[in-house]
């Protein structure tokens, strides 16, 4: 009878530490860039409902994350990885870091932002990125603002431009791409050469350039390259309510590029079911629309609504630069290699 009473007693209790294991939340991590961000209330939406918790890795910029992922390809230390963009995705796919993950929701994704036809690397945002300038500098000194890529080289802008480096930074690269789109490759050197003589500085990353340097905000430079989404955000984000933007982009055509960012499952994830509802979750509705209002980017997802702000002020470029991904893929170390042999040395 006592052995009876034991078996029922350790049975139970193996029944009591299983249900306990159960219930505990797992967590999945997710790599990204540093301008990463979304709303508590939405993240716990996703939490709750999988019973998980979600730790984020800031990893640098764009291209400094994707450094940061190939070189731990091998024993991986999150789970997905999101921010990479088009001008790194080759890479990306070369070094083979994601897992296929044809997600119910690409149906309705729009064809033009999809590069990978595997689906190792899902579209998630996309971002024009523009010269942006402080209006009130350019009024203060009765100067116009630069309306082409050749205005910054006339005197008047000299010391007035900062850049993110297109080694580090995407949209270092973004703007880096749009000068050898618009002057070609026999004169986009020549172009930078023109820059660096007209005092450029050169930043390592987007929050350096436009929070550190950019004269809206700490620093002394009133042209900076960033974001056509970005004036919309000064008013979003202005600690007093203010009617119009302090700041604005240059969108003449062919003077911006088109960033498209991608997020994969990483090979090698323990929490591949969990990593699928991310994804799943990031091209959804509910996320897509908090994006735009967390990051300077906008959704990829045709039914999502956008901020009136952005309606009322956003400056969209009609025609953008092109250079085709299999030309990235095939230039782009050359290219920053002779852009850092050319800027930098």
């Amino acid at each position: 009878m006592k052995s009876i009473r034991l078996f029922v007693l350790i049975f139970s209790l193996g029944l009591f530490f299983s249900s306990c294991k159960s219930t505990q939340s797992k967590t999945l991590t997710i790599m990204t860039h540093d301008s990463f961000s979304v709303s508590d209330d939405v993240l716990n939406i996703f939490q709750e409902k999988y019973n998980v918790k979600v730790q984020f890795i800031e990893s640098g910029d764009s291209g400094t994350a994707l450094n940061k992922a190939i070189l731990t390809k091998e024993n991986p230390f999150a789970d997905v990885f999101y921010g990479v963009d088009n001008t790194f995705l080759s890479r990306a796919l070369d070094e083979n870091i994601f897992e296929k993950y044809s997600s119910p929701l690409l149906e309705i994704i729009p064809d033009k932002f999809k590069y990978d036809p595997e689906n190792r690397a899902l579209p998630v945002d996309f971002g024009d990125v523009c010269l942006n300038y402080q209006i009130s500098y350019f009024q203060e000194n009765n100067i116009s603002p630069p309306s082409s890529l050749e205005a910054l080289l006339e005197p008047e802008y000299k010391s007035l431009l900062v850049v993110e480096n297109p080694a580090l930074s995407s949209p270092g690269l973004a703007f880096l791409l749009t000068t050898i789109n618009h002057f070609g490759e026999d004169g986009y050197l020549d172009y930078w050469r023109g820059l660096v003589n007209n005092d450029l500085l050169v930043a390592n990353n987007w929050e350096t350039a436009y929070y550190t340097e950019f004269s809206q905000w700490d620093g002394t430079r009133p042209i900076v390259v960033s974001y056509s989404s970005s004036p919309p955000f000064e008013i979003i984000f202005a600690e007093n309510p203010i009617d119009k933007p302090p700041t604005a982009a240059v969108v003449t055509d062919g003077t911006c590029f088109r960033q498209i960012e991608f997020v994969g499952i990483l090979k090698g994830t323990k929490n591949r079911k969990l990593a699928e509802k991310w994804i799943d979750f990031m091209l959804s509705k509910t996320f897509q629309e908090d994006m735009p209002t967390q990051m300077y980017v906008f959704p990829v997802n045709p039914n999502v609504e956008l901020n009136p702000v952005f309606k009322k002020y956003l400056a969209l470029p009609n025609v953008t630069a092109i250079i085709d991904p299999s030309e990235i893929a095939k230039n782009r170390e050359r290219w920053i290699n002779e852009w850092t042999n050319t800027v930098l040395k």
